[in-house]
């Protein structure tokens, strides 16, 4: 029997990142040799290795924490030296800084002993060079070319302690590569970091170590930045997964929107070219150095490749909401042009919108559920190409009305036609998509219902594409036990025949997926369902420590006392990180609408009292505060703005 090669775990290592460069390492600090640990510089391991010895021992680890963004401390003993005593006498403190391109630790050994003490201290490290492709596999890799990789200084050193003593020691790495697609900002973080109190303090502890998770994300392609997708297999730009961080953190500013949507639009399709799925208008998929080769599913795609369905209506949309928020009217207007070719991407598919993979070598699926099964019937059985996604069609229907508003508030021609077009899809998708009580996962090449019961669904919510009683019937079939017994909503419900807990996408559960569908049923009024998944993600956030993986088990919370680790996921994840604002907005129920001068507060989910001082509409910094029974009050609005009390739910069809 050959031996099968299986992606190496990341769910028991601690990430330091400063985009584009992460250390993955154990909990106690050490890098060794295996699996997916090193330093990682974008697509590349730079330093396969760096254990810190003492006396050629490895110290005893004791504890770690995460330090901000781009740092970490670890703590370890060495019980063989100092006092003969039960009490330890002698510890390193090693305080991890990453930099973009570079590495800093300092090594503080210290002793309470009342005998000197004398230690030779290395750190012994390795490159391979390895690709992040063949480290994600476990197979062997030939080493990168035209990345330099610099460790200074010798790394070995001679300690002699008196008695309560003390020594520092540095060493530092350093990563010159002149062939990055993406690299670090240059200014200061895009948006505002509010001060947050809740009765719940699970929110404030996972809004603070998301904000600095994010912070740690941030990339740019010029002088614009935008959020990396994920650590380590992830770590650049991608279109979809870029789009919806940003649309999540609208609440904290429109800054980082404005820098997404211009690196997307300038990435934007121009031409028809079969081999990297790039059409005019359709927004990028994905950007790296070179070809990317996943051989084990048969993949290779091209270093630009826009295999994605559903980032050209996502990006549409993060422009009308950036819009409503305050972006400034001049840059929404500078992307016009680029709006008017995503609307005519979108609106040139005939019937729904729907993908394939023409090539054979690209993603077999192309929503944000990608992974080559995650298309089935509730039988289990894969669906056929072409796909086209339920939730893409309320993302397509979404961005004609949206593209159709902005179209008109600039004055130019189109809004109309646009309008008609939703009509029409409306019409189109009511005939086609329901069965059973709510509407399908998606329709197959022959045009069935793939008839599966999933998340997908959650995400038509808020889209203006159902009516406020097709509204009603998708949170009920949600809000069931099979999709809500987990730690969040799961993918799949968990009667389906191809559901598992620990699938990637058939069963799990992603912390962003379960974001988007509360924040639909808080704007549709199903306060009370939304408020449970919340309390599922702010259980799950205290579980990993504050820092919401890419996904974890779909297992019935009556079973286990935590959620299941996905063994592979990233983390920290830009999206899931994001959920953690899309909790606190859900709270506050806060809707504005920058162009018209006011704002709107609709019914948050309760999560008891709460306050938010120093969000960001229109530039302005705004606090607002809900109290034990629900009521909301806001000031800080600009000059001249109204306040108005919003009903939730959708309009009647």
């Amino acid at each position: 029997m050959s031996e099968r090669t299986a992606q190496p775990a990341l769910h028991q290592l601690v990430a330091t990142t400063a985009a584009p460069t992460t250390v993955l390492s154990g909990p106690d600090g050490q890098i060794r040799a295996d699996g997916v640990q090193g330093v990682f510089h974008a697509d590349t391991r730079v330093l396969a290795e760096a254990r810190l010895l003492v006396d050629g021992r490895e110290a005893e680890a004791v504890q770690y924490s995460l330090d901000g963004p781009g740092a970490a401390r670890f703590v370890s003993l060495m019980r063989w030296l100092g006092d003969p005593s039960p009490e330890p006498t002698v510890r390193v403190d090693r305080h991890r800084r990453v930099v973009p391109g570079g590495l800093a630790e300092e090594i503080r050994i210290s002793s309470t002993a009342s005998v000197p003490v004398r230690a030779t201290v290395t750190v012994q490290v390795s490159s391979d060079l390895a690709r992040m492709e063949a480290v994600k596999s476990g197979a062997a890799a030939a080493p990168v070319e035209g990345v330099t990789v610099t460790v200074t200084p010798e790394r070995r050193w001679e300690v002699d302690l008196p008695p309560r003593g003390a020594a520092t020691l540095r060493w530092e790495l350093g990563v010159d590569d002149p062939g990055a697609v993406m690299v670090a900002p240059r200014g200061p973080v895009e948006w505002a970091r509010p001060e947050v109190t809740a009765a719940d303090h699970r929110l404030v502890r996972l809004l603070e170590q998301s904000l600095d998770d994010l912070a740690s994300l941030r990339l740019a392609d010029g002088g614009d930045t935008f959020l990396g997708a994920g650590v380590p297999w992830f770590l650049t730009l991608f279109g979809r997964d870029s789009i919806w961080a940003a649309r999540m953190l609208l609440p904290l500013g429109t800054d980082l929107a404005a820098g997404t949507l211009r690196v997307l639009a300038g990435r934007q399709g121009r031409r028809d070219d079969p081999p990297s799925e790039e059409e005019p208008g359709k927004i990028v998929h994905e950007v790296r150095r070179r070809e990317l080769h996943l051989t084990s599913r048969g993949i290779v795609l091209p270093p630009t490749y826009y295999g994605t369905v559903d980032a050209t209506p996502l990006w549409v949309c993060l422009l009308h909401d950036a819009w409503r928020w305050g972006m400034p009217a001049a840059e929404v207007e500078a992307l016009l042009p680029a709006l008017e070719a995503a609307l005519g991407w979108i609106t040139g598919h005939e019937g729904f919108v729907r993908y394939v993979d023409s090539t054979g070598r690209g993603l077999a699926n192309q929503g944000w559920k990608d992974s080559a099964d995650a298309v089935r019937f509730r039988d289990g059985r894969r669906a056929e190409p072409p796909i086209a996604l339920v939730e893409v069609q309320g993302y397509a229907y979404q961005a004609a009305m949206n593209g159709a508003a902005l179209l008109d508030a600039f004055g130019r021609p189109g809004g109309d036609r646009l309008r008609g077009y939703a009509a029409g899809l409306a019409e189109r998708f009511r005939a086609a998509y329901w069965v059973g009580g709510y509407p399908a996962l998606a329709l197959d090449g022959q045009g069935r219902p793939v008839d599966a019961l999933t998340s997908n669904i959650g995400h038509l919510l808020g889209t203006g594409l159902l009516s406020r009683a097709e509204e009603a019937a998708v949170a009920s079939v949600l809000a069931a036990p099979a999709m809500s017994g987990g730690f969040g909503l799961r993918t799949m419900s968990e009667l389906d025949g191809g559901f598992s807990p620990l699938s990637y996408h058939c069963g799990s559960i992603w912390a962003h997926d379960t974001a988007i569908v509360l924040a639909g049923l808080a704007r549709a009024g199903h306060t009370e369902t939304a408020a449970r998944l919340a309390e599922g993600l702010l259980a799950a956030g205290e579980a990993f420590e504050y820092r919401l993986p890419e996904l974890y088990g779909g297992d019935d919370r009556s079973a286990v006392g935590r959620p299941v680790p996905y063994p592979a996921a990233c983390r920290p994840q830009a999206w899931s990180a994001a959920a953690a604002v899309v909790i606190l907005h859900a709270a506050l129920g806060l809707e504005p609408d920058a162009p018209g001068g006011r704002v709107t507060l609709r019914p948050g989910i309760p999560l008891g009292a709460l306050s938010a001082r120093g969000l960001r509409i229109a530039g302005t910094p705004v606090d607002v505060t809900v109290d034990a029974a629900g009521r909301t009050a806001v000031s800080g609005l600009p000059e001249q703005w109204t306040q108005a009390d919003g009903q939730a739910g959708a309009a009647d069809h």
